[in-house]
């Protein structure tokens, strides 16, 4: 019994410390410096792709607004890992969420609308409002 017990809390222990962020002793600077980082990166990445037709463009909720949505809606098309473009935004827009509780950033509470329509455009995915 006393070997399950300590088993447990071994598995407690080591799933406390998975669960701790690696940002936790990162000044504001430093965590803002990453985010910026992390955004450029998913920036190139969607300005990488391009289109030949409109039904390839989507766009995708990107960042976290203190007072809650997006900032934005980033456009991009099919042509690129789709699959790696939304982890990426899925990551950033979590770790912005939590930037802004850290730090307790505020914001105006203006609503970022979405595209009513995307166009292909010179081979470029256009959002039309």
């Amino acid at each position: 019994m006393r070997k399950f017990v300590f088993l447990a809390l071994i598995s407690l222990l080591t799933i406390a410390m998975q669960c701790k962020t690696d940002n936790t002793n990162l000044t504001f600077e430093e965590e803002k410096k990453l985010l910026t980082e992390l955004k450029l990166e998913i920036e190139n990445l969607a300005n990488t792709s391009v289109c030949n037709d409109s039904t390839e463009c989507k766009f995708i909720a990107f960042g976290s607004k203190p007072c809650g949505g997006p900032w934005q809606y980033l456009i991009y098309s099919t042509s690129i890992d789709t699959d790696k473009l939304e982890d990426l935004v899925g990551n950033y827009n979590q770790k912005e969420d939590d930037f802004n509780r850290t730090w307790n950033v505020v914001s105006d509470c203006s609503f970022a609308l979405p595209p009513t329509n995307i166009n292909c455009e010179n081979n470029t995915c256009v959002a039309v409002y």
